[in-house]
Formats: structure tokens, sequence, C-alpha cells
């Protein structure tokens, strides 16, 4: 019995080395609203976001304008790649403990992203409203050298506004394909726990952008989705593109026909809550589609 169960195990990881050329479709979902707090599936990246951020708004709390000047210089206020800048409901840069310092005691409210977006009058206009929420513009990364999508969560204390940025995390197809392998022994070793353990979002199954779905290859039902538990139980056959193509059932129709696929296609990314293209790898194990996806910058 031993030895059938690391022969399914090798096979099941072999079938997935060589996997086969992509098919190319497209699906799409509902984009969450724009106000919609981003980071909170699973990203250790937001996570940190939304601490420091908290932090942050408790010191102007506690000390009010003259505050401010503490995240400029204050290690509390950074935390590796993050930091916190603040303005007011002027549109007056007030502090920075990052590379927009150079802005300090500028009016911001005309100051435009890489795609010209006025996105500090955009997050001002947001907080006469509300008193706190995210907003996505294209900024410049240091990192890699390239205008990306940074996510800011704001909170506003009075006539303050304290933010704190990141970049969306982003998987390598060769994570995605990691991830899959891990995903495949865990339902070989135990399916009823690896289910339940693709479904936790501080789970070694949840990587950021990252995530395990499945799916019975019998009926199409879904048995467990890491960015969507609510999604267990529902008819996978369901789910089409914006011109009505079964994504589900063509992943379904690819891994009867060969063990193993490919898809690229249109999806929520549960990091940003924006619409993106993704390419999932899959394979079947036991009766069941197993499939991790990447998502495109």
């Amino acid at each position: 019995m031993l030895q059938t169960r690391h022969s399914l195990q090798a096979f099941a990881l072999a079938a997935f080395i060589g996997l086969a050329s992509p098919i190319h479709a497209y699906a799409t979902s509902p984009t969450p609203a724009a106000e919609s707090a981003p980071g909170v599936y699973g990203s250790p990246q937001g996570e940190r976001a939304a601490a420091l951020l908290e932090r942050a708004a408790d010191h102007i709390r506690k000390h009010g304008i003259m505050g401010v000047d503490a995240f400029s210089r204050q290690a509390e206020f950074i935390d590796r790649d993050l930091y916190v800048y603040a303005l007011d409901m002027s549109g007056r840069f007030l502090a920075s403990g990052g590379a927009s310092a150079a802005l300090v005691g500028q009016n911001v409210m005309e100051e435009t992203d890489l795609q010209g977006r006025p996105f500090f009058r955009e997050m001002v206009d947001m907080a006469r409203t509300r008193d706190q929420g995210s907003i996505e513009y294209r900024w410049f990364n240091p990192a890699d050298s390239s205008g990306e999508p940074k996510l800011t969560r704001f909170q506003r204390v009075g006539n303050i506004i304290v933010a704190v940025g990141y970049y969306a995390p982003r998987a390598t197809p060769a994570q995605a394909r990691s991830l899959l392998k891990s995903a495949l022994k865990a339902m070989i070793d135990d399916e009823a726990a690896a289910l339940a353990a693709f479904q936790q979002f501080k789970g070694p199954f949840v990587r950021d952008d990252l995530y395990v779905f499945v799916v019975d290859i019998a009926t199409g039902k879904v048995l467990a989705h890491g960015a969507n538990p609510g999604l267990v139980g529902s008819d996978g056959n369901a789910q089409q593109s914006p011109d009505g193509r079964p994504i589900v059932s063509e992943m379904l129709a690819r891994v009867r026909k060969s063990g193993k696929g490919e898809l690229e296609y249109d999806w929520t990314n549960p990091t940003t809550g924006r619409v993106e293209r993704k390419h999932s790898f899959f394979a079947s194990i036991h009766g069941r589609l197993v499939g991790v996806g990447y998502f495109s910058r």
C-alpha cells in the first residue's frame, strides 16, 4: 500500500511537471468597489501596512499635527519597505518616511501618478466623506525600476490624512508550480485535511496572490477555493467568461483528456481587488482537479 501511495504521488508530480501548452480563455468576476480594503486576503504585505497605518493614526490622535514630524525620522513608523506619509485636507504634504519626503511643504492636489491620475486629490475627496479607505495608482517602484500598481490605505484623523502604501506582491510561474506540487502531495497524504488547509488564509497554501482551488472532476462541484471559500459546494461549470465560455468546464475537459493542463483568463486578484490576467496550472489526483494560478503584472 505504501508503495502504491508513493507511486501515485510520483505520477501526479510528474504529470504536473510535464504540463502542456496553455489554452487561452477569458473570465472575469465583478470588480469590487474602489474603496474596498486591499490586502486583507492572506497578504503579509497588506497586514503589515494595516498595522503600520494603525500605529500612525494612533500617534496623530495623541499628538495632533505636531506628531507628523515623527513619520519622517522615527524608525517606529518605517517597516522595511513600508513607510508612513501624511497630508492635510487642503492637499499640503506634511511628512514622509520615504522618497516622497521631497514633496513635504508642497500642495500635491495636482500631483499625478505615471498615468496622469491625480491620486492625492482623489484621496482627499474620499477622506471628506469617510474616515478611512484605500486607493490604487501606478508609481515608480525602486525595487525593479518600473511603474507598478501601488495600493495605499489611509485614515483621516481630524484634518490630517495618514497613509501607508505598498506594491502588490506578484508570484512567479515557478512559485505557482511549486505550490501546486505541494497541494498534490497534500491531497495524496490526507484529502480531508488538505481541503481544509487550502482555505486557511494564513495557512501554508495561501501565499500573497497564490491560492489553491479544487474541483470534483466527475460532477464539477467546487471542493476548495483559497480565495473565496464561499464557492465551496457550488457548480464550477457555472463559472463563465464574459463571452459565455465555461472556464471550469474547459479545465475539466482538459484534465479528463490528459490529466493536466493550463488556462489563461481574467480574474479578480484577491490581494489587489482588481480584475487581472491569471494563468493557472492544474492536474488531476484521485478524481479531483487541483489548480494554482499566478497573476501577471
